[in-house]
C-alpha cells in the first residue's frame, strides 16, 4: 500500500488538468486521467522501477492495486512493471495478467499486454497452445491478444502457429481484430515478405479489407 500511496502522491502533485480532459476524450471519455504524458509519467516512477527489479519477484498486490485505480495512468505502470521485470514472470502467471487483459478493455492497455504475454511465450512454448485457444475466445480482446503476441519476434516468430491463430479469424467484422490480423503480417512481412505475400494470395477472399491494406504496407 506504501508504493502505491507514494506513487499515487507524484501523480497528482504532477497532474494536468487541460491535458487529463484531453487524454480522456482521446479514449473516449472510458477512463479518467491526471493528465500526465508518457516520458513524464516513465520519469515519475523510473528508480522505483529500478529498486523493484532487485526483489527479482512480482509484487502482485501492488500490481492490483494499481488495476484498482480508476485514473489510466496506474494501469500504465502495472504494464511498464510487468514489462520491467518481465524475466521473473512465470507461465503460471498468466492467469493473473488475464484478469487485466478482461478488466478496463481498450486497446492501449491490450497492446501492452500482448508483449508481456509474447515475452513468457518466448520461454515457455506452452503459451503456444495457449494462444490457439485464445484465438477462438468470445472475447475479441483476447483474440487479440492471440494474434498480436509475436509481433517484433522477427526470425523467432512461429509461422505455423501464426497462420492458425489468423485463420481463426478472418471474416471477423471486428475493426480491432481485423486491424490485429493487418498489424500481425505487417510486422513479419519486415523478416518474411514471402511467406505474407503467399498467406494475402490464398486467404484475400476471407480478409477483410483494413487488414490486407495493413498486411500490404512494405510489401
Amino acid at each position: 500500500m506504501e508504493k502505491y500511496l507514494n506513487i499515487k502522491t507524484m501523480f497528482e502533485q504532477n497532474g494536468d488538468k487541460e491535458n487529463a480532459i484531453s487524454m480522456s476524450k482521446y479514449m473516449r471519455n472510458m477512463f479518467k486521467f491526471y493528465g500526465i504524458k508518457s516520458p513524464q509519467r516513465k520519469a515519475i516512477y523510473k528508480e522505483f522501477l529500478k529498486e523493484e527489479k532487485k526483489s527479482k519477484q512480482i509484487d502482485w498486490d501492488f500490481l492490483n492495486k494499481c488495476y484498482e485505480d480508476e485514473h489510466r495512468e496506474f494501469q500504465y505502470l502495472a504494464f511498464d512493471y510487468l514489462i520491467a521485470l518481465n524475466k521473473f514472470l512465470t507461465y503460471d502467471d498468466i492467469p493473473k495478467i488475464e484478469k487485466y487483459i478482461k478488466s478496463k478493455q481498450w486497446w492501449d492497455t491490450i497492446d501492452f499486454l500482448d508483449k508481456v504475454i509474447g515475452k513468457i511465450g518466448l520461454s515457455d512454448n506452452r503459451v503456444d497452445n495457449l494462444m490457439l485457444e485464445w484465438s477462438t475466445d468470445s472475447d475479441f480482446w483476447v483474440r487479440r491478444i492471440a494474434i498480436d503476441h509475436q509481433l517484433g519476434r522477427k526470425e523467432k516468430t512461429n509461422s505455423e502457429l501464426l497462420e492458425k491463430i489468423l485463420i481463426n479469424n478472418l471474416g471477423s467484422d471486428e475493426f480491432f481484430i481485423n486491424k490485429a490480423i493487418g498489424w500481425s503480417l505487417r510486422d513479419y512481412s519486415k523478416t518474411n515478405p514471402t511467406w505474407v505475400r503467399e498467406f494475402i494470395k490464398n486467404h484475400k477472399d476471407e480478409m477483410d479489407k483494413l487488414s490486407i491494406r495493413e498486411a500490404s504496407k512494405y510489401i
